[in-house]
C-alpha cells in the first residue's frame, strides 16, 4: 500500500505486536512523535466506518498560562492556554475544561497578545468561540496526550488539574512529571 501510494513522512508504516513488554516501550517514544498505541482483539478484522478498534494515548502533566476563557465569568467553561516562548509572545496552545478559577482571571486592561485573534469552538471546526481575554498571568496545570499539530498546540482539549500560583508565567514552563 505504501509503495503503491507512494507515501512518505509523515506517513509511516507501524509495526504490530502482542508482546506487552514491546508495547510498553513504544509507549515511551513520544520524543519522537507517538502519540499512543491502538489495538484490536486478534481475530477481529478491520472494518471501514466502524469504530471497533481502542487507542491507549500516552499523557504528561504540563503547566501553561491562562490567556482567555469562555462562558461567563462567575463559571468559565473552557480556558485558552498558552505559553511564552524565548522572545516573550504568548502563543496559543490548547483549551481546558472542567475548571474552577471565578474569581482568579483578571479581564486583559490592553496589549494582550492574543488581541485581534479568533479561535475556533472545536478541532476542526470553523465555528468561532467567544471568548474573553485576561491577563496572561495565571498559570495552571493540565494533563495532556502528545498528539500536536504542525504549529505545536495540542490537538485535543487539555485536562484540568490545578492552579499554580506557585510557578510564574513569563519563564518558559517544563513538563511536569
Amino acid at each position: 500500500m505504501f509503495a503503491k501510494r507512494r507515501l512518505t513522512a509523515p506517513w509511516v508504516l507501524c509495526p504490530s505486536t502482542t508482546e506487552a513488554e514491546t508495547v510498553r516501550e513504544w509507549l515511551t517514544w513520544a520524543s519522537v512523535g507517538m502519540e499512543g498505541v491502538v489495538f484490536k482483539r486478534l481475530d477481529e478484522p478491520y472494518r471501514p466506518a466502524v469504530r471497533g478498534w481502542q487507542k491507549y494515548q500516552t499523557r504528561e502533566t504540563t503547566v501553561a498560562v491562562v490567556g482567555a476563557f469562555s462562558g461567563p465569568a462567575a463559571a468559565p467553561r473552557s480556558l485558552l492556554l498558552g505559553r511564552y516562548d524565548d522572545e516573550g509572545p504568548h502563543h496559543h496552545l490548547a483549551g481546558a475544561t472542567g475548571t474552577a478559577l471565578a474569581g482568579n482571571l483578571h479581564r486583559s486592561r490592553r496589549g494582550h497578545p492574543w488581541t485581534g485573534w479568533s479561535f475556533s469552538a472545536g478541532w476542526g471546526s470553523s465555528e468561532k468561540l467567544s471568548v474573553t481575554l485576561v491577563e496572561p498571568e495565571l498559570v495552571v496545570e493540565v494533563g495532556i496526550d502528545d498528539a500536536r499539530d504542525a504549529s505545536g498546540r495540542w490537538r485535543h482539549a487539555a485536562r484540568w488539574h490545578r492552579a499554580r500560583p506557585d510557578r510564574r508565567p513569563r519563564r518558559r514552563p517544563p513538563l511536569v512529571r
